[in-house]
Order: structure tokens, then C-alpha cells, then sequence
């Protein structure tokens, strides 16, 4: 799929059929423009040689719970990986990559591991949407949720992801609810400011994971540009200006970050905040092994002592590689 030139062919088009085509791409989800019935032939020719709808990407079916992983080949050959994860009460959360590979090199993650490639298009991202989107499509359902959580670092491509979000959100495009779009960050600092500022009202999470700068830097090496005090200024102060409320993402590593101190200073960290905290079983990637559920349900417990509001992710899609820091684990 290829909209790289997509709004330019339409720049000297009466309006009207730009809105015909985007209804036929991002709502109609036709993969090929002959179905483009409201278009000129002419138009749906040039469309077929400029902006070609197939996707190239393999499919990969959990047997343990209702999630599928897309692995998505690119034009230019670079591999990326998104997941589709179907929730009981009628959501359908699609997890998109923003980069081919990751320079942040988190300890936890295997996205980290392989190195960083590079950024991707708005419409790269848009893609790993369209994908899903057309499979739910026969199902008589649709995509509710976008999460940027998948390969890489969203601020770190900050352009074309904001170009993809309103994309998602546009109503002649996806149109799905700025509020049910997040993106995950691991601290980028100038990123959470810049965010702040957008007309947009996506939420945002933070990549969070230790309590102290020692423990999150030998975990998180970008804690050592974006100590964890620099990262919670400019959380107060996105939540000073958006009233919207922060999710801090924290994976629990047995034996490494699960001590229930770490959890008392966590709790003294977010005091007050307009947050909540969403506790994420490690998956064996790299050396790490899961925190055991008596743990995490002690550690849950200091936190709602102190009012902090937690939940614990609810792992998807193990046996395809598809859940949290296992994006790119095999197939790339």
C-alpha cells in the first residue's frame, strides 16, 4: 500500500473526490481502486499506478486468545510488525509500530535488540490499521482503539506519527475517537511538551518501569538523557495543560524492579497525579522472567494504599510473539 503521493494527486481536484477516495480507502476499505466506483476511470487508473491499495503482510493466529500479529513487508523491503487484540466487551485494539527497529535499547526489549532501521511514513503507520480494519470488515466489525506501542519510539518520529493519529481521527478518514488513541513514550522529554500543545486530545502513556534513576537507567540507558525528574516536570506540566489523565506503564521483572519498597517509592513518586499505574507481566524475552501473581497483587495493593489507580495488562497473543517487548522477536 502506497498513499505517499496520494493528497498530491488530489491537489487539483475539486474537494469532493478527495473526501469519494478517502471514504473508499480508510471506511469503504477497498484494496483495489476498480472498486472505487464513485471515482472517474481515468482517476481510479492514475490512483492504481501512483497509490496501489495491496498490503503485503503474513498473518500470524493465536491458539491461546483472540489476537492476531501482522508482519507488514514494506516497500523498500524493511519488516514491521503490528497486532490486533480483541477485547470480550466489543473493542478491537490495534497495537501500530512507529519505527522499523528501536535505537533506545531497553534491557526488557527485543524490539531494542535489533537496532534501529528507520522511521516510518504516516502512511506506513496507517497501514497496520488498514490491515486489521479490512479483516474486521468481514466480520461486521471495525477498529475502536489505537495504541503506539508497538516497534519503536514515537517521539522519535514525532511528525509522521501526529500525521497518522489524525489520520485515525479524522472523520472523513478512520474517524475514531481522538480518546481511544494512545501513544507510548519512554520519556522523550521535548516530545511530552510538544504533545501538550497539539488540538488533539489522544492520550499519552509513559514507558515508566523503576521508581529511582539508578534502577531505571540500568534498565531504560535513555533515563541517562531523561532522568525521572525531568520526565515527571513535564508530565505535571502536560497534565496542567490538558486536565487529561497520564498512564505510567510499569513491567514487572522478578527479582529486578518487583520489591515491594520499589513499589512504596512508586506510590510516593505518583502521589497526587492525575495518573494511573498499568502493571505489566514481564514475558520472557532476553534474561528476564515474570513477576509471580502474589507479587504483583501485593504490589498492586501498596499502590491503591496510597489512592494511586492501577490496573494489570492482561497478556495477548504469548504464543505468537505478540505481547509486550516481543515485537520483531522471530520473524525479522
Amino acid at each position: 500500500m502506497d498513499l505517499d503521493k496520494f493528497y498530491k494527486i488530489f491537489k487539483d481536484k475539486p474537494g469532493y473526490r478527495l473526501r469519494q477516495a478517502k471514504k473508499a480507502v480508510f471506511q469503504e476499505l477497498i484494496d483495489n481502486w476498480d472498486d472505487a466506483t464513485t471515482l472517474p476511470e481515468k482517476l481510479r487508473k492514475d490512483l492504481s499506478k501512483e497509490c496501489p491499495l495491496s498490503i503485503h503482510s503474513k498473518l500470524f493466529h493465536s491458539r491461546s486468545s483472540p489476537t492476531i500479529k501482522a508482519l507488514v513487508i514494506l516497500k523498500d523491503g524493511n519488516r514491521v510488525e503490528t497486532v490486533l487484540m480483541k477485547h470480550k466487551e466489543g473493542r478491537n485494539t490495534v497495537c501500530v509500530s512507529s519505527q522499523v527497529g528501536c535505537k533506545l535499547g531497553c534491557k526488557f526489549c527485543a524490539t531494542g535488540a535489533m537496532g534501529f532501521i528507520r522511521d516510518l511514513k504516516w502512511h506506513e503507520i496507517i497501514e497496520q490499521v488498514v490491515i486489521f480494519s479490512r479483516i474486521l470488515k468481514m466480520e461486521k466489525q471495525k477498529v475502536t482503539n489505537v495504541v503506539f506501542m508497538g516497534m519503536g519510539e514515537p517521539f522519535l518520529n514525532y511528525d509522521n506519527v501526529i500525521e497518522a493519529v489524525k489520520c485515525l481521527n479524522d472523520k472523513e478518514g478512520f474517524n475514531i475517537g481522538s480518546r481511544k488513541i494512545s501513544v507510548s513514550t519512554v520519556g522523550i522529554v521535548p516530545g511530552i511538551y510538544k504533545l501538550a500543545r497539539e488540538p488533539l486530545q489522544v492520550n499519552l502513556a509513559i514507558s515508566f518501569h523503576a521508581p529511582n534513576d539508578k534502577l531505571r537507567s540500568r534498565l531504560m540507558p535513555v533515563n541517562k538523557k531523561y532522568p525521572l525528574k525531568e520526565v515527571l516536570k513535564a508530565v505535571d506540566s502536560y497534565i496542567a495543560d490538558t486536565n487529561r489523565k497520564v498512564m505510567f506503564e510499569y513491567i514487572m521483572l522478578k527479582g529486578v524492579n518487583d520489591d515491594l519498597k520499589l513499589a512504596k517509592e512508586l506510590a510516593d513518586l505518583l502521589k497526587g497525579k492525575l495518573c494511573m499505574v498499568n502493571l505489566i507481566p514481564c514475558n520472557e524475552v532476553c534474561r528476564f522472567t515474570p513477576s509471580d501473581k502474589k507479587r504483583i497483587k501485593s504490589f498492586i495493593e501498596i499502590l491503591k494504599r496510597s489512592k494511586i489507580e492501577v490496573v494489570q495488562r492482561y497478556s495477548f497473543g504469548q504464543d505468537i510473539d505478540a505481547a509486550c517487548g516481543q515485537l520483531a522477536n522471530r520473524s525479522i
